[in-house]
């Protein structure tokens, strides 16, 4: 069974003072905006790199919920922040790392189970697998 997700861009001018927007099929995002300065510089707004880290935090949470699920645990929190690291190549610019910062609240696990559920669903999760990257993670499981 393959399951289709849909987005789409427009951009209008040239790479540094050109815009464009991002929209997905679903109308969460709808023609939200982003330039170069939102990307490489300080400007307020999103990126491509932004929404990869929301990607990779949300999947890498639900599979760990499901690797969690799998040695009959469940969480009463996941909190994961994603943070996506680009730097200029000799190809050019391109996503070198994901590192995910995981705090976990969970009755009765282990930190070996813990730990084992968290790295399955680090290797596991579909945007892992999508990113031909360094990804990282630090995990803690709260008391």
């Amino acid at each position: 069974m393959a399951i289709q997700r849909k987005a789409s861009a427009v951009w209008q001018g040239g790479l540094k003072d050109g815009k464009g927007t991002v929209s997905t099929a679903t109308g969460i995002l709808s023609d939200t905006p982003y330039n170069f300065s939102m990307r490489f510089e300080d400007e307020s707004g999103t990126n491509p790199e932004e929404l990869i880290a929301a990607a990779h935090a949300g999947c890498f949470a639900m599979a760990l919920s499901g690797q969690l699920g799998e040695a009959d645990l469940k969480a009463d929190r996941l909190s994961v922040n994603a943070t996506v690291r680009m730097e200029k190549t000799d190809t050019g610019m391109t996503v070198t790392a994901s590192h995910l910062d995981l705090v976990a609240s969970i009755p009765g696990a282990s930190e070996e189970a813990f730990n084992t559920a968290a790295n399955n669903a680090k290797a596991g999760c579909p945007i892992s697998r999508l990113l031909n990257c360094e990804i990282s993670l630090n995990a803690s499981l709260e008391a």
